[in-house]
């Protein structure tokens, strides 16, 4: 199969403190972490990364549970608690030997950075998030719309084994059902790129992780949200946000307004999207982070 991402990425197994993650790594200059969303890879950004390589080096990470990062069984909400989801990631950058990085993430992985800088404000120069607001607010403020727009949150979440088997049943209509319903207008998806999202998300255990996923970003990760907004931290570093014109975050909040609330430096537009920025509009995503990155103290 032929994989859509540039011949100098160098793929190594990284170990997180137990949990193996799959990494592909390019470029050389200040360190820029890239993660995926659901249901997606690391290929996510196959069209982005390696423009972003030319100035930085790049690593792209497959989230624990996701893709060919291990994926540890979900014995309690804790293992896919963005909380341990950011840990790893900081383990990896830290094991390819950068102390301090950019991260730039889409939708989980977007949730996942977000963690990541709250925890590790010292190792984070900046936070790029693609088409998300804080799962906090989104929680905090949800009506019908968002839960008949992102029900599948909630599908998900459901306990007893529910969505593991509905999804089983046919992982590849649930992949390319969910991504098709969040496309509009921008770039057709790589058909070679959804091809290895299906191959991986196939795997029960990753089904059975990113359920575990969504079912901690509804109790865990709440809790976790709660205590540091109530203590009063923020994000501290510089955070660009970037979403879709036509997604639903787009539609539904005042995007920076409500950044503006968990982060002291905020940033960032709607670009001409769906959902899947980095694939239906690369080009506009490419201009966005440049000069984002290129302001960074590092």
């Amino acid at each position: 199969m032929s994989v859509p991402l540039a011949p100098a990425f160098t793929y190594r197994t990284v170990d997180a403190g137990g949990v193996a993650i799959n990494t592909a790594t390019a470029g050389d200059g200040p360190p820029v972490l890239l993660l995926h969303g659901y249901p997606q890879t690391h290929l996510i950004w196959h069209l982005v990364a390696p423009a972003i390589a030319e100035e930085h080096t790049v690593v792209l990470a497959d989230l624990r549970g996701y893709g060919d990062s291990g994926k540890p069984a979900p014995t309690s909400d804790a293992e896919y608690a963005k909380r341990a989801m950011a840990h790893d990631q900081l383990l990896v950058m830290r094991g390819l030997g950068f102390d301090r990085f950019a991260v730039v993430g889409h939708d989980r992985g977007a949730r996942v950075g977000h963690r990541l800088a709250l925890d590790e404000p010292a190792s984070v120069t900046g936070l790029a998030v693609l088409d998300i607001v804080p799962t906090r607010h989104t929680f905090r403020h949800a009506d019908a719309a968002f839960a008949l727009g992102y029900y599948h949150w909630f599908f998900l979440a459901a306990g007893n084994g529910i969505p593991e088997r509905l999804i089983g049943g046919d992982p590849e209509f649930w992949i390319r059902a969910r991504m098709g319903a969040r496309h509009s207008g921008g770039a057709a998806f790589d058909e070679d790129a959804v091809r290895e999202y299906v191959r991986c998300f196939s795997d029960p255990a990753a089904i059975s992780a990113s359920c575990a996923d969504y079912r901690a970003a509804a109790s865990i990760d709440l809790t976790h949200d709660d205590e540091d907004f109530d203590a009063g931290r923020r994000v501290d570093c510089p955070l660009l946000a970037l979403w879709g014109e036509s997604s639903f975050v787009g539609r539904s909040y005042d995007v920076l307004s409500v950044w503006r609330d968990y982060a002291k430096d905020v940033r960032g537009a709607a670009l001409p999207s769906d959902h899947y920025l980095p694939e239906e509009a690369p080009g506009a995503v490419i201009a966005a982070l440049r000069p984002f990155l290129a302001d960074l103290t590092w």
